[in-house]
């Protein structure tokens, strides 16, 4: 099994042993994570997750021309940079009071979904899947090994693979079919990307108003006969994780309990209506719930709010075990009103002011990135929380390929080389490691059906209703607030922007992993990962004390460290 730890990785205390990943492998970004776990009843005590760097983007974008904006928050990230680019636009749209027309917002939707389709077979067959690989099981855990050879996979007419044993052979790092297919898929979302955003990560087309590139039917048929290929493979994506995950729990029924989490989720919904979206805040619930996912927050499984204003509003960031001091804000953002007033931790009052110092984890300042909540919750995103949201609002609009049913998401997957196939993913009970990396399977077909309709609905577009790609836009002189609602592949996504006379006086961005990644708040409430950790029973023991429990509940988050700590 590949190990990243630190040169003294391991303490022990009688039966406890500090166990150090510094860095953790197979996540974007500098991750570090201390656990104090206990060999003679496989608990693990303690938890403290750390970014290690500090990258600085809000206090390079303070002064800035409010045109710089969108390229340079794009470099917050390396995988999602067209992700910051859109949430900046979206913002710079809010600010100057200009709507994009129809085919460019159809275009950004188009841009943002191939995004998911470049990120999520990575993160499921590159990052996080060799941990299910055959060196790593045989290693740490013969029997299962042995197991799996002799077990038949239950989707082998969908998959191709006989046993369980042969998609462990294909999960193989680096040599593996699977590992290899990834990184060959992920090179063809790019090239259908790239016709729209000229370049893959950091587009260079996205702009206030719309997009700056023009697009022909020959462009979508390009894209189209790139996008069709996923269908299939989403299938398949989709059958050998319920494959993996099914074996796992029926060889060893506590893998159910490895990394269980609160069933909390946000998110901001993503891939706006053509027809309603205004770029307004007064209009944002509107827009907001016409969304292709829908925004929304998810308390103890339970729906709370789909309103964007409500979502927005009750958000908090905290700095108490973050390298950051405490901020004075000068005004409170002019985007809330009554029950929907931002608070002084809001997002849009926060400054970033750097306070260096020594890791002291976990009482002391530890980590680079800040501890979002939302009404005090610790609150998990990524694809995943699209699929909980969706399907229990029961409000998405349009439903040719994707419909929600108040408890469930049915996914319609056309047929390819593989037949039509009907998914249907249901929120689990016990939601831990194994069930996170199950969802983003079906958040990969989700989006590979996203991404389909976008270019057949583009196509349509261009029949019957043909438009520009933007809308001119004024540089405002006066002091103007924005807010980008949005997301990525790991979840919720927000930009918040105050210009005065075109010139920038704060840039505030809230990633996905800055929410999933937290250190402790001000009241000691671990982050969304490090309470995963804790509630990771350690259930193998290899020669190399390993902990292969603890590196999969850490990567089934997909950690985006240049996201956390921005």
């Amino acid at each position: 099994m590949e190990m990243s730890i630190s040169p003294y990785p391991v303490a022990r205390t009688g039966a406890l042993q500090r166990v150090d990943f510094d860095p953790v492998s197979r996540v974007v970004g500098a991750l570090a994570v201390h656990a104090l776990a206990d060999r003679d009843s496989g608990a693990v005590r303690e938890s403290a997750a750390m970014a290690t760097l500090f990258r600085g983007y809000e206090a390079i974008l303070h002064g800035r021309d409010v045109r710089d904006a969108i390229f340079i928050s794009s470099r917050a990230c390396g995988v999602c940079g067209g992700a910051h680019a859109t949430c900046s636009a979206l913002a710079c749209e809010m600010a100057f009071g200009v709507a994009p027309p129809s085919t460019a917002i159809l275009a950004r939707n188009l841009m943002s979904a191939i995004e998911y389709l470049c990120d999520l077979p990575t993160q499921l067959f590159v990052r996080a899947g060799p941990d299910y690989s055959e060196p790593t099981v045989r290693q740490m855990n013969p029997g299962l090994w042995q197991r799996a050879e002799r077990t038949a996979a239950p989707g082998r007419a969908i998959h191709g693979f006989e046993r369980i044993s042969d998609i462990m052979t294909a999960l193989t790092r680096i040599h593996g079919s699977l590992y290899l297919e990834a990184m060959l898929m992920s090179r063809t979302a790019r090239e259908a990307y790239v016709l729209i955003g000229g370049k893959y990560p950091h587009p260079q087309t996205i702009v206030p108003g719309g997009v700056s590139s023009t697009i022909d039917t020959q462009d979508y048929n390009t894209m189209l006969l790139r996008i069709v290929k996923f269908l299939d493979y989403a299938k398949r994506a989709v059958a050998i994780w319920d494959d993996i995950v099914e074996f796992f729990f029926e060889a060893e029924p506590r893998y159910r309990e490895l990394g269980l989490g609160a069933r909390n989720f946000i998110g901001l919904g993503q891939w706006d209506d053509p027809y309603t979206y205004d770029a307004t805040f007064e209009n944002c619930a509107a827009w907001g719930e016409r969304r292709w996912a829908t925004p929304g927050v998810i308390v103890d499984g339970r729906l709370v709010t789909i309103a964007l204003p409500e979502i927005n509003a009750r958000v908090e960031e905290f700095v108490d075990h973050s390298f950051y001091e405490q901020w004075k804000p000068d005004a409170l953002s002019s985007l809330g009103a009554g029950d929907n007033r931002l608070g002084a931790n809001h997002p849009a009052t926060k400054r970033t002011l750097p306070q260096p110092g020594e890791r002291n984890p976990p009482t002391g300042r530890y980590s680079w990135s800040t501890a979002p909540r939302w009404d005090r919750h610790p609150m998990e995103t990524g694809a995943y929380a699209h699929l909980w949201t969706t399907a229990l609002a029961n409000k998405l609009p349009y439903r040719r390929f994707v419909d929600p049913t108040g408890h469930s998401l049915r996914l319609s997957m056309p047929q390819g080389k593989l037949p039509t196939t009907e998914l249907e993913w249901h929120p689990p009970e016990l939601w831990g490691t194994f069930e996170r990396t199950r969802a983003r399977a079906y958040a990969f077909a989700y989006s590979a059906l996203i991404t389909y309709e976008q270019v057949l609905a583009g196509l349509d577009l261009k029949r019957t209703r043909p438009a520009g790609m933007s809308t001119p836009y004024k540089i405002p002189k006066d002091v103007r607030v924005g807010t980008g609602f949005w997301g990525s592949a790991r979840g919720y996504l927000s930009h918040h922007m105050t210009i005065d006379g075109g010139v920038i006086g704060n840039y505030q961005i809230l990633g996905p992993s800055t929410w999933t990644v937290s250190p402790r708040d001000g009241a000691g409430k671990p982050g969304p990962l490090e309470q995963a950790v804790v509630a990771t029973p350690v259930l193998e023991y290899g020669p190399t004390d390993g902990y292969t429990e603890i590196l999969r509940t850490i990567r089934s988050f997909d950690p985006c460290m240049g996201c956390a700590a921005h």
